[in-house]
């Protein structure tokens, strides 16, 4: 019977030994996943708030920018959303209590969404150059993206206290709404009524190169040597921050009640203060020809010190035979 006890006593305590290592064994995994998840996820959300002060700031300062600088700032802070989002999808993996990790990533993406939303709406007050990454999907007015991020900062004050009773009793930061909170309306009335930020379109012809290249003459008159043949360049340049689209109208007319008008149409959209060269097909003509060369430029607006038509005399040398 004591034999017995004895090993009863024994395997009882081996028992409970096997239990209590299980139980440590069991924690710690926990513990370390929660912590590695919580040192990850402040550091999403910390730049996240950073965005969020900085996005606020812009659009309560901008007022005093140039559209170049404003418009530099507002692309610096689109190029770090996808960045959030990848991290954000990241936190996935592996599962935590409550599907926190889940909660996170779904959050953050939203959040994405509502501030891309934000900053379209932004360019597109102020009628900026703009292009939303592939992987961001805006679609929601300034009003509803900031209710939606009031929206996910009160779900996730809710969610973020999830841990507080799990290995590690880790603490997750809150979300700011700094941005969420801005009268959207009072602050794009400001930008917009700025004059460092008003947009004045402006193009003009700035240059026309002529091949054969010609002989001296006077103002407004191009005088070729004998040829059968104009080739033609025409540089256009966009003087405002803003895409512009524009159309070279191209008009050779003989001057004479002989002969056909050539005439050529073409289009390009401008990059904000960038310049175009035009190359028209080959204009024939014949010696001793008189013609009028027109160009003209439409689709926007004339800026300082340009123009927007060009006409010349152009003269053909007799061709010297005979």
């Amino acid at each position: 019977m004591l034999t017995v006890a004895v090993i009863v006593t024994l395997l009882v305590l081996l028992l409970a030994r096997d239990i209590s290592r299980a139980g440590h064994g069991a924690t710690s995994p926990r513990l370390t996943e929660n912590e590695s998840f919580a040192a990850l996820t402040n550091s999403l959300i910390g730049q996240e708030n950073a965005f969020d002060t900085r996005l606020a700031y812009l659009l309560s300062h901008g007022q005093t920018l140039s559209r170049q600088v404003f418009a530099a700032r507002l692309e610096q802070l689109q190029q770090q959303l996808p960045q959030f989002q990848t991290e954000g999808s990241r936190l996935r993996r592996p599962p935590l209590k409550h599907r926190i990790n889940e909660t996170i990533a779904q959050l953050t993406e939203q959040r994405v969404d509502d501030y891309q939303s934000l900053l379209s709406s932004v360019a597109a007050g102020l009628s900026l150059p703009w292009t939303t990454p592939s992987n961001v999907t805006p679609g929601l007015s300034a009003t509803a993206a900031q209710a939606s991020l009031l929206v996910t900062n009160q779900q996730w004050d809710l969610a973020r206290r999830g841990l507080l009773l799990e290995p590690g009793h880790v603490t997750l930061i809150a979300t700011t709404t700094n941005v969420a909170r801005l009268d959207f309306a009072t602050v794009m009335s400001r930008l917009s009524q700025s004059p460092s930020l008003t947009l004045t379109r402006g193009v003009g012809i700035t240059a026309v190169s002529v091949l054969p290249a010609p002989l001296p003459a006077p103002t407004g008159e191009i005088l070729l040597p004998p040829t059968s043949m104009i080739h033609l360049g025409v540089t256009v340049t966009n003087a405002s921050y803003a895409t512009q689209a524009v159309t070279l109208t191209i008009v050779l007319s003989p001057s004479g009640a002989a002969g056909v008008a050539q005439r050529q149409t073409m289009s390009v959209t401008l990059r904000p203060l960038g310049s175009y060269a035009f190359v028209p097909k080959i204009l024939t003509i014949a010696a001793s020809e008189h013609a009028t060369l027109t160009l003209t430029l439409s689709g926007a607006q004339t800026g300082p010190n340009m123009v927007r038509s060009r006409r010349y005399a152009v003269v053909v040398s007799p061709s010297g035979n005979g």
